[in-house]
Formats: C-alpha cells, structure tokens, sequence
C-alpha cells in the first residue's frame, strides 16, 4: 500500500490521488453494494448485464432497475430511462450504495424502467472514454432492446428518456447534442423523448468558488479541444455545436441554490431556451439545498418533492 510519503503526481484531497507510477487512489468514501431480487423498501428488482463489448478492448456493464409488477400487470410497459451517475468523471459507479438507494426510489416512484450505465473513469480511462460509453450504451439500449428480458418485455421504447447528475448530467448533455447530428437506430425510428441534467457539471465563468472544478475538468480531459474552455464543460462556448439542435423534445434542468456551479447552469437553461430549441425546456431550482442534495438525502421532504417533479418529467 503506498502512503503519502511516495512521491504524488496530482491530489484532490478528499477525492483522489495519484502518484508519478500512475497509480490512482480514490480517496472518496464510497460503498458498493449488490443488486436485489426485491427491494425491501421498494419493491423494485436490479440486475447487473453486460450492456455493450466492443472490440475486445473493454465492456461496458450497466445496472437495471425493474418496478414492481403484479401478475396481472406481468406485460405492462415501462419509460425507459438511461441513467449516468455523477462522480466529477473519476468516481463512484452504478453500484455505489447512494445511487443504488436513489435509483431504487425513483424507479419505483417514477415507474420507470432504468438502466444505470457503468462508463469508464478517468484518470484511468480520460474523457472522451465516459462519452463513447454512454453514446454506445445509448444506441444499444435503443436499437437492440433484446440485448435484455427486462428491456424487451417490459421497456417501452416509444417513452425513450436520458438523465444524470453531476458529471452525469454533462454526459447527458452531450449525448442529447450528439443524438441531434446522429441516429440512434438504423431506422431512425427511436428518439428520445426527454432529457433531465440534475444540477450537472458545467462551467462557463472562472472564480474561485469553481477554481476546483475547473481544474478536475483539466485533471479528466488533459487533452480536451480548447481546454477549459471546451465546449463538451461549456455549452456556451464560442464554436460549441448550437444548442437548439438538442436531440430531444423535453428537457429538464435541476439546479440547487447552494451547488457553486448554480450560475453556470442557470446560464445553461436559459441559453438553450433562447437558442431556438423547438422542444420544452424547464427549470427546476431548490433553494437552501446543496449539490446532489436528493441523492445523498433521498428521505428529506425536498428530495420527495424532487422526486415527484422528475415523476411528472418522465410522464408527461
């Protein structure tokens, strides 16, 4: 085991060390846990599958989430939402125990079908790795729905939704930017019905308040084009591909009013409802409340509340 005395090549404290061999210590508090038959607390069931394999190099492994369905209801068709959890590109996964929890509680309040997708993390694996993961999970989840029971019987793909939060909800935003240049099936007959960016990673103003932020996004891009100033960090940016060409017809912005990137964000929202956008876009902001407040504090009344908007979001 190395210790602090070894020599370090980069640290975030509390986040992540690295040291001058490459080898990568996460310093971040995190537990994994296993998928279950039934949740006790919610009913809904989970599986780990093998969503995508591409040349052999890698896979990309998701995790499921199925609401509970009577025998009368054994056929009954689900929204489908693909999911991307937050972890600044470099931590956490679709088994860390705090998105498990969430997701369980969503998918059984929402009555959505999930699918939770496990994209590589940097520093092992820089961006634009997490990108490619997510758009290859994306195209199967849509163009193969076979690829699982669980997707084939029960997701319905007509209510095709993408979500995330943090670096997941970045992701999202360039998976929607993508899906407006790109098919997502051969036919071109799915497309996604909406996409909700819980209080993403998104940066389009220096301070000190973001310095940390920005400084990750140099730590997990080394060789993003145009730097800090990538358009894939800031949408805004001048170049960056035009936001009224989002590939979906809904689209949700979760914001906290405590987060340090709130201000970029609500720059985001209300750049995209300025951009000729031909779909819906809306703003939800929770004063008092703190960055990923719902995931960490699922049970406090304004998580419920979330919970309920993102309900309404992926039923309407």
């Amino acid at each position: 085991m190395k210790s602090i005395n070894d020599d370090v090549k980069i640290e975030f404290p509390g986040i992540i060390r690295v040291y001058k061999d490459d080898f990568v210590v996460r310093l971040f508090p995190d537990l994994n846990v296993p998928p279950s038959n039934e949740d006790p607390d919610t009913g809904v069931s989970s599986k780990d599958v093998k969503v995508l394999s591409d040349d052999g190099c890698h896979s990309v492994r998701a995790r499921l989430y199925l609401p509970k369905t009577s025998d009368s209801s054994a056929q009954k068709k689900f929204p489908v939402l693909v999911y991307f959890h937050g972890g600044a590109f470099c931590l956490r996964s679709p088994e860390s125990m705090v998105y498990h929890r969430y997701l369980n509680i969503l998918s059984s309040v929402a009555q959505v079908l999930i699918v939770s997708v496990k994209y590589r993390l940097a520093p092992e694996n820089p961006l634009p790795a997490a990108y490619e993961d997510g758009w290859a999970a994306l195209k199967l989840v849509s163009s193969n729905p076979g690829f699982d029971p669980w997707v084939a019987q029960h997701g319905d793909l007509e209510a095709l939704f993408i979500g995330g939060d943090n670096s997941g909800g970045n992701i999202v935003h360039n998976l929607a930017i993508r899906a407006g240049h790109e098919d997502l099936t051969d036919q071109n007959s799915v497309r996604i019905r909406g996409a909700f960016l819980s209080h993403p990673y998104i940066l389009d103003e220096r301070s000190a308040k973001v310095d940390v932020a920005y400084k990750m996004w140099e730590f997990v891009y080394p060789g993003a084009p145009g730097g800090s100033n990538c358009h894939m960090i800031n949408p805004m940016s001048p170049g960056a591909p035009s936001l009224s060409r989002l590939g979906c017809s809904r689209m949700l912005v979760l914001v906290a009013g405590k987060d340090d990137m709130r201000d970029s964000e609500i720059r985001y929202y209300n750049a995209v409802k300025e951009s000729g956008f031909q779909g819906k876009v809306e703003l939800y902001v929770q004063e008092g409340e703190d960055h990923v407040y719902h995931i960490v504090n699922p049970d406090a009344e304004n998580s419920k509340l979330l919970f309920k908007h993102l309900a309404d979001f992926l039923h309407k």
